[in-house]
């Protein structure tokens, strides 16, 4: 038997919320010996941020308590599942740091048992074939303040509905012919139990029943059963399934399940500049708005990962907004703020000139190469360090240099001194300019005596720039990232679509970097030093790098907090 899994390190502190409250009770009084969670994604499109919350409060729960978390596909609409989302929410969930042992399971496991189940209902006198259409349905439901109409054939008798579900499920009607419906109560305050819908015709392969089955449970039947079949203790729902927790409740009630879940339900996350909704994340991809489900601007999982976004930060980031019972809005900087904690003590630091303009010291020997001494990361001594090699041309960044430099502007200038991170004082001594009048070179003298950056006489400039050498560096494309969304509520005002912001992305061309970052793998994150946090795309090639840049250095959101 596989060993449960156990927690990453960051879920071992203890925490306490109105969930972990329930469970605690549950366990004290003897209610439960071990808890059982269960994290239910429909394979219909990629996990995003949100999932991620739902994903380490269920298997986070679970290993806190000793118990077990189960993966199940609720897997009952063929006609929008596909394989290659189910590939990507297992590899999403593991990336996380969670595994599930052996504890995967399918909706589609128990469809046999649910129809069963269906056909108790029908006998018993609590479900009937309906021949109304789904808009009928719709408009026979009423509204909040007015109550439901009984569907002409609410009254058809108990042996011919059963003798048409035993059809529904023979492939003898078309799509939308006919439904099962429970008989609950038209009048119910709550809509979700108004004779609901338990299953549906649709003629469609299903990825792993292939065409055993025409007819497909509902959410709503299957999920309940699924987690009473599996012994799930605590069923964690966001708020939207609060009003359906009577009809689960009302299913438990009547069908002879061998256990009897708690469905709790908490506020989904909702984040600034993102929209959630699978509806809008398809749209983006499918209408090409992104270069995919993966694209670095997208709120997914897959999409975080390949901006640089280690799993330790967003699991620490979904630990920040704890767990609650009201929605509210999560700002975007509290998630950088948690990423940039763990890649300031994580990532390696690099060289890397994002607008570059060259710099000749012309004392410099001509030829000479030299190999300076670097720290890989101040914030973790074991890191060690690195060579990275210096000679007589250099790149530094276009907006070091001023030639008539502004109040408090303390980088290099015409006639002023600099250092070198961990190489030499230089002073410039004269610019070239092309025949538009645009600086293109820098000419510059450097003092010997400073090798290393620091200098024997106690001289301190008041600057330390970054550098590449000119005849070592590693040409590269980097992409820099915005928000999606221009608004901080995508489409309150107007069109969601229209708030799409037209510079999210923007691709440099012409970088220079140091040349270690000439293979860095896909998956590791460096910080350019004093320009941000940067990773290779799987974009990249042999000898032309592409970076995406993860999260910028500057941390508003913490600033905020510490004045707070």
């Amino acid at each position: 038997m596989t060993p449960e899994p156990s927690a990453p390190e960051t879920l071992a502190p203890e925490r306490t919320d109105f969930i972990r409250d329930i469970v605690a009770d549950d366990l004290r009084t003897g209610k439960h010996t071990t808890i059982v969670t269960r994290f239910p994604p429909e394979p219909n499109g990629y996990l995003h941020i949100g999932h991620a919350k739902s994903i380490c409060l269920n298997f986070g729960i679970a290993a806190e308590t000793g118990g077990r978390c189960h993966l199940r596909f609720d897997d009952t609409n063929p006609a929008r599942e596909e394989q290659e989302y189910i590939d990507a929410i297992e590899a999403d969930v593991r990336w996380l740091g969670f595994d599930w042992g052996e504890h995967l399971y399918h909706a589609s496991d128990y469809f046999e048992q649910l129809y069963a189940w269906a056909t108790e209902l029908v006998r018993a006198g609590k479900a009937y074939v309906d021949d109304l259409s789904a808009d009928e349905i719709r408009e026979h439901r009423g509204t909040l303040t007015e109550p439901g109409r009984e569907s002409p054939w609410r009254g058809r008798s108990v042996e011919e509905s059963l003798d048409l579900f035993a059809q529904m499920r023979a492939g003898a009607f078309p799509n939308g012919a006919r439904v099962l419906r429970a008989r609950i109560d038209m009048a119910s305050p709550n809509i979700n139990l108004r004779d609901p819908v338990l299953y549906r015709i649709m003629h469609a392969s299903h990825p792993r029943t292939g065409d055993s089955w025409c007819i497909y449970p509902t959410y709503d039947f299957a999920h309940g059963q699924s987690d009473a079949i599996e012994g799930v203790t605590h069923s964690l729902c966001t708020l939207e399934f609060e009003a359906h927790r009577p009809l689960y409740d009302w299913l438990l009630d009547n069908l002879p399940v061998p256990t009897r879940p708690r469905q709790i339900e908490f506020a989904r996350l909702n984040l600034e500049y993102t929209a959630l909704s699978k509806r809008v994340l398809l749209r983006l991809v499918t209408e090409g708005y992104v270069r995919g489900w993966d694209d670095p601007r997208m709120p997914t999982i897959s999409g975080l990962r390949r901006r640089g976004f280690p799993a330790e930060g967003i699991r620490d980031f979904v630990a920040m907004i704890g767990v609650a019972k009201a929605d509210s809005v999560v700002e975007f900087g509290m998630l950088e703020h948690a990423v940039r904690d763990v890649l300031n003590r994580t990532a390696q630091r690099r060289f890397g000139v994002l607008d570059p303009v060259r710099v000749v010291i012309e004392d410099y020997p001509e030829g000479q190469v030299e190999e300076m001494e670097v720290p890989n990361n101040p914030e973790d001594p074991a890191a060690g360090t690195r060579r990275v090699p210096f000679g007589q041309e250099l790149w530094i960044e276009r907006d070091d240099f001023m030639e008539e430099p502004a109040p408090k502007f303390y980088r290099l200038a015409p006639g002023r001194e600099v250092r070198l991170r961990s190489a030499y004082f230089i002073t410039c001594t004269g610019v070239v300019k092309d025949a538009q009048g645009r600086v293109v070179e820098l000419r510059c003298t450097y003092d010997p005596a400073t090798r290393g950056g620091a200098s024997p006489d106690g001289r301190r400039p008041k600057a330390t720039l970054h550098w590449v050498s000119a005849a070592h560096a590693v040409p590269a494309e980097v992409r820099l990232y915005g928000h999606l969304f221009q608004s901080a509520d995508p489409g309150a005002a107007a069109d969601l679509f229209a708030d799409l912001d037209p510079g999210s992305e923007t691709v440099l061309t012409g970088c220079q970097l140091e040349p270690s970052l000439a293979d860095v793998p896909v998956g590791e994150t460096v910080q350019f030093e004093r320009l941000g946090y940067f990773t290779p795309d799987p974009d990249s090639r042999p000898g032309t790098p592409v970076f995406n840049r993860t999260v910028t250095l500057k941390d508003t959101w913490a600033k905020v907090q510490a004045r707070s």
